[in-house]
Protein backbone atom coordinates (compact mmCIF):
# COMPACT_ATOMS: atom_id res chain seq x y z
CA UNK A 1 0.00 0.00 0.00
CA UNK A 2 1.24 3.50 -0.82
CA UNK A 3 0.21 6.48 1.32
CA UNK A 4 -0.27 9.54 -0.88
CA UNK A 5 0.38 13.01 0.51
CA UNK A 6 -1.38 15.63 -1.61
CA UNK A 7 -0.20 19.27 -1.60
CA UNK A 8 -2.90 21.82 -2.45
CA UNK A 9 -4.39 25.20 -1.58
CA UNK A 10 -6.10 25.04 1.79
CA UNK A 11 -7.32 27.39 4.50
CA UNK A 12 -5.87 30.57 3.01
CA UNK A 13 -2.49 29.08 2.11
CA UNK A 14 -1.12 25.71 1.10
CA UNK A 15 -1.10 22.45 3.03
CA UNK A 16 -0.67 18.74 2.53
CA UNK A 17 -3.25 16.09 3.27
CA UNK A 18 -3.26 12.39 3.84
CA UNK A 19 -6.72 11.08 3.06
CA UNK A 20 -9.13 13.63 4.54
CA UNK A 21 -6.71 14.95 7.17
CA UNK A 22 -4.94 18.25 6.43
CA UNK A 23 -1.69 19.55 7.86
CA UNK A 24 -1.47 23.04 9.25
CA UNK A 25 -1.53 25.68 6.49
CA UNK A 26 1.76 27.06 5.18
CA UNK A 27 2.12 30.57 3.75
CA UNK A 28 3.31 29.41 0.33
CA UNK A 29 3.36 26.45 -2.00
CA UNK A 30 7.10 25.81 -1.72
CA UNK A 31 6.97 25.53 2.07
CA UNK A 32 4.02 23.11 1.94
CA UNK A 33 5.80 20.88 -0.61
CA UNK A 34 8.93 20.86 1.58
CA UNK A 35 6.86 19.96 4.66
CA UNK A 36 5.14 17.09 2.80
CA UNK A 37 8.49 15.83 1.53
CA UNK A 38 9.80 15.93 5.12
CA UNK A 39 6.74 14.17 6.62
CA UNK A 40 6.22 11.41 4.05
CA UNK A 41 9.49 9.51 4.59
CA UNK A 42 8.93 9.41 8.35
CA UNK A 43 5.92 7.14 7.70
CA UNK A 44 8.32 4.58 6.23
CA UNK A 45 10.56 4.38 9.31
CA UNK A 46 10.02 1.21 11.31
CA UNK A 47 10.00 0.98 15.05
CA UNK A 48 9.01 -1.33 17.87
CA UNK A 49 5.64 -3.11 18.02
CA UNK A 50 3.17 -0.95 19.95
CA UNK A 51 -0.44 -0.32 20.87
CA UNK A 52 -1.73 2.79 19.12
CA UNK A 53 -4.92 4.81 19.51
CA UNK A 54 -6.43 7.12 16.93
CA UNK A 55 -9.72 8.91 16.38
CA UNK A 56 -12.02 7.81 13.56
CA UNK A 57 -14.02 10.22 11.37
CA UNK A 58 -17.15 9.55 13.45
CA UNK A 59 -15.38 10.60 16.68
CA UNK A 60 -14.89 7.07 18.05
CA UNK A 61 -11.45 6.05 19.27
CA UNK A 62 -9.79 2.94 17.86
CA UNK A 63 -6.96 1.02 19.55
CA UNK A 64 -4.90 -1.61 17.77
CA UNK A 65 -1.61 -3.45 17.96
CA UNK A 66 0.88 -2.58 15.21
CA UNK A 67 4.02 -4.33 14.12
CA UNK A 68 6.82 -1.77 14.10
CA UNK A 69 8.30 -3.19 10.91
CA UNK A 70 5.07 -3.06 8.87
CA UNK A 71 5.50 0.36 7.24
CA UNK A 72 3.87 1.70 4.06
CA UNK A 73 5.54 3.31 1.08
CA UNK A 74 4.77 7.01 0.60
CA UNK A 75 4.42 9.39 -2.30
CA UNK A 76 4.00 13.19 -2.45
CA UNK A 77 1.63 14.46 -5.14
CA UNK A 78 1.53 18.15 -5.99
CA UNK A 79 -2.08 19.03 -6.87
CA UNK A 80 -0.96 22.59 -7.84
CA UNK A 81 2.32 22.09 -9.75
CA UNK A 82 2.00 25.47 -11.51
CA UNK A 83 2.06 27.24 -8.12
CA UNK A 84 5.77 26.56 -7.72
Amino acid sequence: MTLKYHVAEHDGGYAYRLGDVWSEPYPDHETAVKAANDAAPRQEVGGEPAEISYQLADGQWQTQHVDGGDRPETEVIDDNPTAA
